[in-house]
C-alpha cells in the first residue's frame, strides 16, 4: 500500500512482548474503532484497515520523557518517573508562586500541550492517588484528606493490578475503588495480598510513598524568573552574582559553604543547560563563586547557547560542608596554600576535577603502589608522605617510575661474582660503573591476587612431599642503582622467582634517577 494510502488512518505504535508484535500505544480515534492497548497486531489489522503502524522506539521515548522532566524543574526540583509515559511532581510549598494549585495545573497541562503533546493531569497528597486521577479522571484536584472521596468512584481498573485481582474483584462484584475501599483490610489481604492492600491504602491517602526524585535534591538554591527571555551575558552574569550574593547570606548564617555548586539555564524552548564546579574547601565568597563558574562557561567545548533566552536561572548548592573558623594571619606559608587552593579550583572548573591531580601515600613498600593518583580538590586525605633519609643522603627512589618494568634480560651481563657489568635499553648499550644493592623488597604475598602465582600443580605438590624438590620462595625482588660511565642512574631489579631449570633470573629496569 502506497505512503498516500496510510494519510487519515488511525495511528497506532507497535511493541514486541514475548516474540509476539502487539499494540504499545495508539491514539483516541483507534480506541473509538474498537481496538485497545495490549492487544495482538494482527487482530489489530483484521478490525480495521487501514491502520498507520509505527515500531515502537523505547530509547527515544525514554529520552523525551527525560528533557520534559529537565522542563519540569522549573516548577519545583522534586521531578520523579511515573512509568514510561508520566511524571511526578512533588509541588508541596511551591504552588503558592503560581497562583495556587489550580493556577499552577492549568499552566503546566497549557505549557506542554502548546509543544504538541496531549497531557492529563491531576493533583493528590499521594502518588498512587495522583496517579490514579490523571489516567482515569483528568483535572482533579482532590483536597487534603479527600483522597479516598475522590477515587471512590473510579473503576477498578484504576488499580493497575494484574487481570488475576481483577478477575477476581469482579467475581466478587466490586466495580469501583470504593467498593473495595468498604472491605475490610485483613479480608483483601488475605485473597489478594499484602501488596495489594498497601497499594489501596496509598491510593486512599492513608499511606504515604515519597516521589524519588530524578536528582539529588540541592541543599540550598536560588532563582531568578524572567517576565521576558534574557540573552544578553552582561545580564547573566548579573544574575548570577545575585544569586551568589543571596545564597552567601544562607550559608554564613548557617555556618557552611558551598563544595559543589550547579548552574541551571532553563530556556524558553524547554531545554536546561546545567554546568557545576567543585571546591576544594567550604566556599562562600559570591565574587570567587562567579569567577569559577565563568571559567567553567569559559571552558565549555560548546558555548552557552540561550536560544531565543533564558526565562529562568537557578544556583543550586547541591552540596554544603560545615566551615572551620579561619584565624587572619601573616604567614606567607599559610597566605601560599590558600592561593594555591584557589588556583587548583580554578584548573579544575577549567580542564575537569579528574584532570588535576595530586598524589597522596599509600600504606605499602611495592614501588609502584606506594603513591596514588587523587583529584586535588580532595584535601580530606591525611596522609603524609614519610621522610626516610638525611637531607646529605642520595635518593633511594628514582624521580620517575616506568608505568610497566622494562625487561633486559636478553641483554644484561654479570659478572662471576654477581655485580652487573652491562645492558642494553631501548637499543642503548649502558656500560655499569658503580653498584649499590641489593636492596630486597618482598611482594604482600599475603593478598590473594599475589599468593595465586604461588599455587602449584598436583605432580609438584606430590614432588615436594616426597622431597624430591623444593617449595619455592615467595616472590621478590632486588633492586640496585647502578651509574653508568655516561653519568646515568637506573633502578634495576632482580625477580626473586626462579624457573624449575635453575635457568638464569630475569632482570628488569624499572626507574630512572634524575
Amino acid at each position: 500500500m502506497s505512503p498516500e494510502s496510510y494519510r487519515g488512518a488511525p495511528l497506532i505504535v507497535s511493541g514486541k512482548a514475548n516474540n509476539a508484535l502487539h499494540v504499545q500505544a495508539l491514539e483516541a480515534r483507534a480506541e473509538r474503532l474498537g481496538l485497545y492497548k495490549g492487544q495482538p497486531l494482527a487482530n489489530a489489522r483484521a478490525m480495521v484497515e487501514p491502520l498507520c503502524i509505527v515500531p515502537a522506539n523505547d530509547k527515544a521515548d525514554a529520552t523525551l520523557q527525560e528533557s520534559i522532566a529537565d522542563w519540569c524543574g522549573r516548577y519545583t526540583p522534586m521531578v520523579g518517573l511515573d512509568g514510561a509515559d508520566g511524571l511526578l511532581l512533588d509541588i508541596t510549598g511551591a504552588s503558592h508562586l503560581f497562583g495556587g494549585e489550580a493556577a499552577m495545573l492549568k499552566a503546566i497541562v497549557a505549557a506542554i500541550a502548546a509543544q504538541g503533546f496531549t497531557v492529563r493531569s491531576s493533583i493528590a497528597g499521594t502518588t498512587l492517588c495522583a496517579h490514579a486521577l490523571a489516567r482515569h479522571a483528568p483535572g482533579t484536584i482532590a483536597p487534603v484528606g479527600g483522597e479516598a472521596d475522590a477515587v471512590a468512584p473510579l473503576s477498578i481498573t484504576a488499580l493497575e493490578s494484574d487481570e488475576k485481582i481483577l478477575r477476581a474483584l469482579r467475581h466478587a462484584g466490586l466495580k469501583t475503588v470504593g467498593m473495595v475501599a468498604a472491605r475490610l483490610s485483613s479480608e483483601l489481604s488475605e485473597r489478594l495480598g499484602k501488596n495489594f492492600v498497601a497499594r489501596l491504602r496509598i491510593m486512599l491517602g492513608a499511606r504515604e510513598q515519597p516521589v524519588q526524585p530524578r536528582r539529588a535534591l540541592p541543599d540550598l538554591m536560588a532563582e531568578q524568573r524572567f517576565a521576558d527571555p534574557v540573552l544578553s551575558q552582561d545580564v547573566i552574569a548579573a544574575t548570577l552574582l545575585a544569586l551568589a550574593q543571596s545564597l552567601s547570606g544562607i550559608l554564613e548564617r548557617e555556618g557552611c559553604g558551598a563544595r559543589l555548586l550547579e548552574a541551571a539555564f532553563f530556556r524558553a524552548d524547554g531545554k536546561v543547560e546545567r554546568i557545576a564546579v567543585r571546591a576544594g574547601e567550604p566556599l562562600r565568597d559570591p565574587a570567587v563563586m562567579l569567577r569559577l563558574l565563568n571559567q567553567k562557561l569559559d571552558a565549555l567545548a560548546d558555548p552557552l547557547d540561550p536560544g531565543f533566552g533564558f526565562d529562568l536561572i537557578r544556583l543550586e548548592v547541591v552540596l554544603a560542608d560545615e566551615t572551620r573558623p579561619v584565624t587572619i594571619s601573616f604567614d606567607a606559608n599559610e597566605n601560599a596554600q590558600r592561593q594555591i587552593a584557589f588556583l587548583i579550583d580554578r584548573l579544575a572548573a577549567r580542564f575537569g576535577e579528574t584532570r588535576v591531580q595530586r598524589f597522596v601515600p599509600q600504606d605499602t613498600h611495592i614501588p609502584e603502589a606506594c603513591g596514588v593518583a587523587i583529584p586535588a580538590q580532595e584535601r580530606d586525605f591525611d596522609g603524609t608522605w614519610t621522610r626516610k633519609h638525611r637531607d646529605d643522603d642520595p635518593p633511594r627512589r628514582p624521580l620517575r617510575l616506568l608505568a610497566k618494568p622494562e625487561s633486559i634480560q636478553d641483554s644484561f651481563t654479570v659478572a662471576p661474582d654477581g655485580a652487573p657489568r652491562f645492558f642494553e635499553w631501548r637499543q642503548c648499550r649502558h656500560e655499569i660503573l658503580r653498584t649499590e644493592g641489593p636492596e630486597r623488597i618482598a611482594l604482600e604475598w599475603w593478598k590473594e591476587r599475589l599468593s595465586n602465582r604461588l599455587k602449584l600443580s598436583d605432580k609438584k605438590e606430590e614432588e615436594i612431599e616426597r622431597g624430591e624438590a623444593e617449595r619455592p620462595m615467595r616472590p621478590s625482588r632486588d633492586y640496585f642503582r647502578v651509574e653508568t660511565c655516561g653519568g646515568q642512574r637506573f633502578w634495576i631489579y632482580r625477580d626473586g622467582i626462579y624457573n624449575w631449570d635453575n635457568l638464569k633470573p630475569r632482570w628488569f629496569l624499572h626507574g630512572v634517577f634524575a
